[in-house]
């Protein structure tokens, strides 16, 4: 039964990959109004827009696959940036370690097949997984020395394969470093918590104490001010702008009206140039005035610069006052990456920030507990009946079953993970970062945190041994506990790779939210903003996900080796989805 809902669990997703990959194939040949990336490339000179009408553009092919493959490492390295390089290099080494356990893997499947230890008469059809895991092999049998010897023999080969990986990795950054231009901030630090003496500003403060301390490497330096409103104005210019060059662009003079109220429902018509231009005009002036303000906007935090890059390493890694709080130093970060909003707070209440995102970070944690429980009541349909009785009739139709216990599960855990990201993105803002790469790095770890503790052990535990507390609470009795729950949930997580896995890696070809975001924009905001940017690749979602997957490929690939085929798909999607979003952003 459990294989056969599997079965029905893998067909589903196979249908919704090949879809996927239809509609993708489909809509990376549209005209320019309806592709997401046509945009960019118009903007740049290198697509044309519109274009005849042309059968051909919607025969689906694989032509993407191969450009995918074009470029070697070291032109994807030079072009898409060393953060993209390192990211698919986890998938090459999954392949890697994963490929050599599907071989350990069709040693052990009959081993595993050819136990007694669970009684199961089904023909071959209807056997259930445990079938052909390592609980089906007998208690004290010689056979267990097999799985005994390959977990030794895999464990040595994936650390010989993390070492070179990780020298391999190392060279690459290093040629990286060397390869590249100086820049700015490799020569500037950031000082917070500068005291300013009475009657004197945080310019003077600044300039007298690295003169003094630091007098042969020092400089110079800028004093951060509070500019939120001056950036907002830039960034509304901005798209004024863009707006303005589109509409120059186009020759549709009757489209080029407007009115001037609230949403360009209200107040008397207009011409769209000349309202912009106005507006433009207006903000110009509004800037001016921002600026000229700014001198009395100071706060205590500079960046400072050096005259050598060690010097500016001196200035980072020495506490510059008695007082810790004070002076405090930190790498720079790259202009586009700064983020503004923590360069006011103080010491004590970035603390205090850090202290309260730990405790809702914590409380989000246990308390997804719930959702993940009622997920693992799904998968027993005995629990489902005595709850409600009255859909035991339909809890017994062969098609329910399945889709209930093999599909349905997975796909509610995931829709309550997919709000997972965004909340830990939103935590980790508040903890006091000064840089987007640095809140996108905590709340990868956020992530990677919750989903282990979530979806391994509450599903493992929640599924076989939360009822048995108090026994799992003695030390002694863990490891007998986990080695009945982890072999058990088997069945759930390999649904779980194909549901989770498989649509989401396909579903990032066709990126539905941003393809309908655009086409709204585009139907109903006429004189909207052309220049579409492609959205980045999520970093801080999808690399705990592989590393998930790398857990449960590690855990049961001697336990339930039938989790590798599915889990070697995923792996080998995402390698060529993922160079294919790689050349999108960077090869064009």
């Amino acid at each position: 039964m459990i294989l056969s809902a599997l079965l029905t669990s893998v067909a589903i997703n196979l249908g919704l990959c090949l879809l996927f990959f239809t509609l993708y194939s489909i809509l990376r040949k549209q005209p320019g109004n309806i592709n997401v990336y046509v945009p960019r490339f118009v903007a740049e000179g290198k697509v044309k827009e519109g274009g005849q009408f042309n059968l051909e553009r919607l025969l689906p092919t694989a032509g993407w696959v191969r450009k995918a493959w074009e470029p070697t490492e070291d032109e994807f390295l030079s072009t898409s940036g060393l953060d993209a390089f390192v990211f698919m290099r986890m998938f090459v080494f999954s392949l890697k370690v994963f490929t050599f356990g599907a071989i350990i893997g069709i040693v052990l499947i009959p081993i595993n097949y050819m136990g007694s230890q669970l009684t199961d008469d089904s023909d071959f059809q209807h056997k259930s997984l445990d079938s052909f895991s390592i609980s089906n092999v007998n208690n004290g049998s010689n056979r267990l020395w097999i799985h005994f010897s390959a977990a030794y023999v895999f464990t040595g080969v994936v650390c010989y394969l993390l070492y070179y990986e990780y020298r391999y990795i190392s060279s690459k950054r290093i040629a990286c470093f060397y390869s590249s231009e100086p820049q700015p901030h490799h020569f500037t630090v950031l000082v917070r918590g500068i005291p300013i003496p009475p009657g004197s500003t945080c310019t003077d403060a600044v300039q007298r104490f690295f003169s003094e301390y630091h007098p042969s490497t020092y400089l110079s330096h800028s004093v951060v001010r509070r500019s939120s409103k001056l950036h907002n104005l830039i960034t509304d210019a901005d798209k004024l702008y863009k707006k303005l060059t589109n509409l120059k662009q186009k020759n549709d003079a009757p489209k080029r009206q407007t009115r001037e109220g609230c949403c360009g429902l209200f107040g008397p018509k207009v011409d769209t140039v000349d309202h912009y231009e106005r507006r433009l005009g207006n903000i110009e002036d509004n800037v001016r005035m921002e600026q000229s303000s700014l001198a009395s906007k100071e706060v205590p935090a500079a960046f400072v610069s050096f005259k050598t890059r060690f010097g500016a390493a001196i200035a980072l890694h020495i506490q510059e006052g008695v007082n810790p709080t004070e002076w405090i130093t930190e790498e720079a970060p790259e202009p586009h990456d700064v983020y503004w909003p923590f360069f006011t707070v103080s010491f004590l209440k970035r603390w205090i920030s850090k202290l309260v995102v730990y405790v809702a970070y914590t409380t989000l944690t246990v308390l997804f507990l719930i959702p993940v429980a009622i997920v693992q009541g799904l998968t027993h349909l005995e629990q489902l009946e005595t709850f409600f009785p009255f859909l035991k009739g339909v809890l017994r139709l062969s098609v329910v079953s399945q889709v209930i216990t093999g599909y349905l599960p997975s796909l509610i855990l995931q829709l309550f993970l997919s709000y997972v990201p965004p909340t830990m993105i939103m935590l980790s803002s508040l903890q006091g970062y000064i840089s987007w790469s640095q809140i996108q790095k905590s709340a990868c770890t956020k992530v990677l945190l919750f989903t282990i503790w979530n979806i391994f052990f509450a599903n493992v535990l929640s599924g076989s041994a939360l009822y048995r507390v108090n026994i799992f609470l003695e030390p002694k009795n863990i490891p007998r506990v986990l080695a009945e729950a982890v072999p058990s949930q088997a069945s759930f997580f390999i649904a779980y790779v194909v549901t989770s896995g498989w649509t989401t890696i396909a579903s990032e070809l066709f990126r539905l939210s941003t393809l309908i975001s655009n086409f709204l924009s585009r139907t109903f905001c006429k004189n909207g903003d052309d220049d579409f940017e492609p959205p980045s690749i999520p970093y801080h979602s999808e690399i705990p996900r592989i590393r998930l997957f790398g857990l449960l490929g590690v855990t049961y690939f001697f336990l339930a080796p039938l989790i590798l085929p599915f889990l070697l798909i995923y792996f080998c999607l995402g390698y060529i989805i993922f160079r294919n979003q790689v050349r999108k952003l960077f090869f064009v």
